[in-house]
């Protein structure tokens, strides 16, 4: 997936989790958007890893790219990490669910994801897509309808 999809993949997500929680919506899209793009720090050429390329290149020689950030481990990890140093709850599952976002759109890709890492199996859907490609558009366009709606209902209550 592109990084503009996990990007609209985190709001939609957020805005959908604030439906279903007490959690502030906008500090959860906030959040919702670090975390959506948070696992490809392994990739040098995404979003973040240019931000952070020294941090990228060290953690993609380490582990590659759709292994241990795209796993389980990482995200019990960063929750871990996460409720330890961050005082504002909306931030911590706002990052979180960011970071499922991200795991489920890139299992919808041919490459999958080692999402039991360290166990070398990769995890995908039975029907997958090519990254960038027309069904990607159509995702994209489906995100942005679901986000539209979830967001009309989350934050109904500010209006």
């Amino acid at each position: 997936m592109t990084g503009n999809t996990h990007i609209l993949g985190g709001i939609t997500a957020s805005l959908a989790f604030a439906q279903v929680s007490d959690y502030d919506p906008v500090i959860l899209v906030g959040a919702g958007v670090v975390g959506a793009l948070l696992p490809d720090i392994c990739h040098g050429g995404s979003k973040i890893g240019r931000t952070f390329p020294l941090l990228s290149k060290v953690i993609n020689s380490l582990f590659g790219h759709r292994s241990f950030t795209h796993s389980l481990l990482f995200l019990f990890l960063m929750g871990a990490l996460l409720n330890s140093f961050v005082t504002n709850e909306s931030v911590v599952k706002g990052i979180l669910v960011g970071m499922v976002s991200h795991y489920i759109l890139d299992m919808a890709t041919k490459n999958g994801i080692k999402l039991l890492f360290p166990i070398k199996m990769t995890i995908r859907f039975p029907i997958t897509m090519t990254t960038g490609g027309a069904v990607e558009n159509g995702v994209f366009a489906a995100l942005s309808l679901l986000s539209m709606y979830f967001a009309y209902g989350a934050l109904a209550t500010y209006f």
